[in-house]
C-alpha cells in the first residue's frame, strides 16, 4: 500500500485530519443539505452541497463538514460498503486543505455529502483521482460564490 501514495508531496506543517466536528453528523444539517442543498456527479460520486454564508448556519461546529455513504442495492455485504467508506474517508482528508482554506478566507461555511454510485468495488487509485476532482469543483463553486456575492 505504500506505492499507491507520495508521503513526500505531503506539507509537514499541514495536519491532515478529518476529526469529529469535521464529519457532517448533525441530523438536522444533512436533512437541510438533501433539501435545500445543490448537487452534482463525478463517476462514481453524486456530490450534494449546501453553502452558506458563516453567520446563517449556526448548527455546524466546523466551516467544512463531510458525510460519506454507499448504496446497499450495490453492495449488499456490510464489509463492502466500509470499505469504499473509508478509502472515500481517506482520499478526502488527505486532499481536503486546499478546499478549507478557499471556505475559510471566503468566509463560508459548506456542507458536503459523498454518495458512491458506482456498482463495483473500487481501486484506491480511482477514489483519490475522482476525489481530487470532485474537490476542485467545490473550491470553482465556492469562488464563484463569492464574487457572486460581492
Amino acid at each position: 500500500m505504500a506505492g499507491l501514495f507520495n508521503f513526500d508531496t505531503l506539507n509537514k506543517t499541514e495536519r491532515y485530519t478529518l476529526g469529529k466536528t469535521e464529519r457532517l453528523k448533525s441530523r438536522k444539517l444533512i436533512d437541510e443539505v438533501f433539501k435545500q442543498g445543490k448537487a452534482f456527479s463525478i463517476f462514481p460520486f453524486r456530490v450534494v452541497y449546501l453553502l452558506k454564508t458563516i453567520d446563517t448556519l449556526p448548527t455546524a461546529n466546523s466551516q467544512l463538514q463531510a458525510g460519506f455513504t454507499v448504496s446497499t442495492k450495490y453492495f449488499k455485504k456490510a464489509v463492502n460498503r466500509n470499505r469504499i467508506k473509508r478509502l472515500m474517508r481517506e482520499a478526502y482528508r488527505l486532499q481536503k486543505n486546499e478546499l478549507m482554506q478557499v471556505v475559510q478566507k471566503n468566509n463560508l461555511q459548506l456542507a458536503v455529502f459523498f454518495i458512491y454510485t458506482g456498482n463495483d468495488l473500487p481501486a484506491y487509485n480511482l477514489i483519490v483521482e475522482k476525489t481530487a476532482g470532485v474537490l476542485k469543483r467545490l473550491i470553482k463553486i465556492s469562488d464563484e460564490a463569492t464574487k457572486a456575492n460581492t
